[in-house]
This record gives C-alpha cells, structure tokens and sequence, in this order.
C-alpha cells in the first residue's frame, strides 16, 4: 500500500475515534482507554473490510460509526451488489453483534455513468494529480464487454484511488485525502471542467488538517 493510502486510512480511523467514545456504553468495568483501543481495533478491521472489498471502487464512498457492539455503515454505493456485500463481511466481525446498513445505492443513469468516466479521465488523466491513483491507464480504450454494454459503473477503474468521485444525478461529490489546498483546489477545477456536470461538491480534505 502507497504512502498516501496509508494515510487516508489513518486519517480515517483517527476522525472516527474521535466521535465514538461519546457513543459507547458507559457499564462494566473496562477502563476508558480498554474501550477505546478496543473501538480502535474494531474501526480498524471494519474499514479493512470495506477498502479490501473488491466491488468497492473510485465510484463509492463508504464510510460507518460504532455504537457498541453495532456498527452502522452510511455513505453512497454505485452498485447494490456493494452494499450487501459489505454488510455480510462486517457482520462476521468478531465483537460485532449487530449492522445498521443505511448505506444508499445511487440511481442507474446512462448519464451519470458518462459524467463518472469523463470525470474520472479529467482527474486521473492530469499529470499533477495522477500520484493519487495506483492505476496509470484509466478507462481508456474499447474496455471490457461489461464496460461496453453497461458503462464504466459495471467495470470500475482497478487499483488504489485517492480521490473518490461519487455522481447522482449530474452532480458531483470529490471525497477523500489529499496531499496539500493545491491539489484539493486542482481536483474540483478539474471536474467542474466536465461538460454536462450541474455541480461539485468538494469535501476532499487535507491530509496535514484531518
């Protein structure tokens, strides 16, 4: 794993510790700091679960919160099979008792899915932000069968992305970390760029603020 996907599961992990202790059960006689490296060893295997899911990709946002001995799962899938799949590797967790799935499966839209690509080949094809994904080829070429007879959501870019760009309905949200306001900057003036997009919502975060 690169450097800069190391640190966006840190930084990940750090940003949900801080929130659950206020969430967790206050009994028994574990001692604060117990409970709260056990939730850290928990957040951590649940967000294994999730980056090493092989239908999770650039196109997905998934993020969760514990309570206890539940874990709730939030965020945005591209395709429902991701959703599920994500559910039944968290609940063979041990210590997890209980998965509140909320997350949302986006709309199919032969629209959505142009936007995806060109959004995806406007950000990734750009010299100065291509560092931020372990994939160099992009969606370029004639792709695959399902590619072509479905759209890129069916065959996702492989590999490691930064950047993740999550569209519903022409609209544009850039999530995940970066290395400085420059590249953060350049990543949402790249997908403005892309015709037929109606809006972008730039919630990539610096990595040296998180």
């Amino acid at each position: 794993m690169s450097r800069h996907a190391i640190n966006w599961v840190i930084a990940g992990i750090s940003a949900l510790v801080l929130l659950t202790p206020s969430v967790l059960p206050q009994e028994g006689s574990e001692t604060p700091d117990a409970k709260q490296q056990a939730t850290l060893r928990l957040a951590q295997e649940v967000r294994k679960q999730i980056v090493t899911n092989p239908r999770f990709g650039v196109f997905d946002y998934i993020h969760f919160a514990i309570q206890g001995d539940t874990v709730i799962l939030r965020g945005k899938a591209s395709r429902p099979v991701l959703k599920s799949s994500i559910e039944n590797s968290v609940q063979r967790i041990e210590g997890v008792n209980k998965v509140v799935n909320e997350i949302e499966v986006l709309p199919v839209s032969p629209n959505d899915d142009r936007i995806r690509a060109a959004v995806y080949q406007s950000i990734y094809g750009f010299a100065p932000l291509q560092r931020y994904t372990s994939n160099r080829g992009g969606p370029r070429g004639m792709g695959s069968v399902a590619r072509a007879a479905g759209g890129i959501t069916n065959d996702p870019p492989f590999g490691w992305h930064a950047i993740h760009i999550i569209v519903e309905n022409g609209n544009v949200t850039l999530t995940g970390v970066v290395d400085s306001d420059m590249d953060l900057a350049l990543a949402g003036m790249r997908a403005n760029s892309v015709p037929g997009v109606f809006s972008v919502d730039n919630a990539l975060q610096v990595a040296t603020r998180v």
